[in-house]
């Protein structure tokens, strides 16, 4: 499942693609098609990530990037990967378009993904299909400046068009229209988001504090922590040197703001990067593996990248069961924790 940094990432794509265009929806698949159908021709006028929720505000069609529209007056696409979902994208050459960010494919690990490059013939003549110009608030045929619009590939749940982009949803685990009061409610189920600003850690640690459940469950309750997932969770209490296993209630405060900080800093850094490396450099290559990490349990977006950490040096423990640990040689453990596996080291997480 695409962990909050995906999330935040996606909200900034969409901001940067389609803020203030006059968009097309439309549901190929036909199970959004009335949720579609609300919010086709209006205007993207917020794009926001709390947690694992992604939250896209809808004006008016005459809505402009120079209008200030409130929160209640918009209509909200609210989208929720869960373990299979993804955004893919393409764009007709005039900017630069991630390829996807969500779920791979095909399942493996819990990261984004990026596909292999969509072929588009930019500035093309208009297809069959149709494309997009703006002619002031409108949205129009336009031959002379139209492009190639990829067709839609898979089950797509819903696909936003603008003028220079299109944006593909496939298998989300939820993708709904909403009200403003009805995205009140959600934020109010929410726990507080790392990576947002206006968020209040100490929400985080009362919250933890007042139940016996264990750390390493509490970490993924959504209600505690929003946008904490797998990764996140095994690689922070490994760094606090906290066994997962510690009930909530025996956890001092001080180590739960040191590990609400922690989170900050991977988290946010996760939202640049595109990737997590939770390692810091003095662990990388230590030379007391026992064997490598299996390429294929882990893939990150940036594995190419000129200078980015090798995915087997990106973890202390995440995916790394039966590897020794990076700090004090012992074997990393993986145990089951309410369906989820739970990577530990028995040793710095006494």
């Amino acid at each position: 499942m695409p962990e909050g940094h995906t999330v935040h990432r996606l909200a900034r794509t969409f901001d940067a693609l389609f803020h203030g265009e006059q968009l097309r929806l439309s549901s190929p698949q036909g199970r959004f098609e009335a949720g579609a159908a609300l919010l086709d021709g209006g205007t993207l006028v917020r794009a926001e990530a709390w947690g694992k929720h992604l939250f896209l505000g809808f004006g008016p069609a005459a809505a402009t990037s120079g209008t200030t529209t409130p929160d209640a007056d918009l209509a909200w696409l609210r989208v929720h990967l869960g373990l299979y979902g993804s955004w893919t994208f393409a764009g007709d050459g005039s900017t630069t378009v991630a390829h996807a960010i969500g779920a791979p494919r095909r399942r493996i690990g819990e990261q984004e993904h990026t596909l292999p490059d969509r072929e588009i013939a930019p500035h093309g003549r208009d297809s069959a299909r149709g494309a997009l110009s703006r002619q002031g608030s409108a949205i129009s045929r336009d031959d002379e400046s139209a492009w190639d619009v990829p067709e839609p590939r898979g089950q797509v749940r819903a696909r936003i068009l603008g003028e220079h982009a299109v944006a593909d949803l496939t298998g989300p685990t939820a993708c709904e229209v909403i009200t403003d009061a009805e995205r009140q409610a959600v934020l109010a189920r929410l726990g507080p988001d790392p990576i947002r600003t206006d968020a209040d850690p100490e929400r985080f640690v009362a919250r933890v504090r007042r139940s016996r459940t264990a750390v390493g469950l509490q970490l993924m309750a959504q209600d505690k922590v929003a946008g904490v997932g797998n990764i996140y969770r095994a690689e922070v209490l490994f760094r606090a040197g906290l066994d997962p296993s510690t009930p909530g209630t025996a956890v001092p405060a001080e180590t739960l703001r040191e590990i609400w900080d922690d989170l900050v800093v991977l988290m946010r850094d996760g939202v640049a990067t595109g990737r997590i490396v939770t390692t810091r450099p003095e662990h990388r290559g230590l030379g007391h593996e026992k064997g490598r990490m299996d390429p294929r349990r882990v893939r990150q977006n940036t594995d190419g990248d000129e200078g980015a950490v090798p995915r087997e040096e990106s973890f202390y423990v995440y995916h790394r069961d039966g590897l020794a640990c990076r700090v004090c040689g012992a074997t990393i453990l993986v145990r089951d924790a309410a369906g989820r596996n739970l990577f530990w080291c028995p040793t710095c997480q006494r």
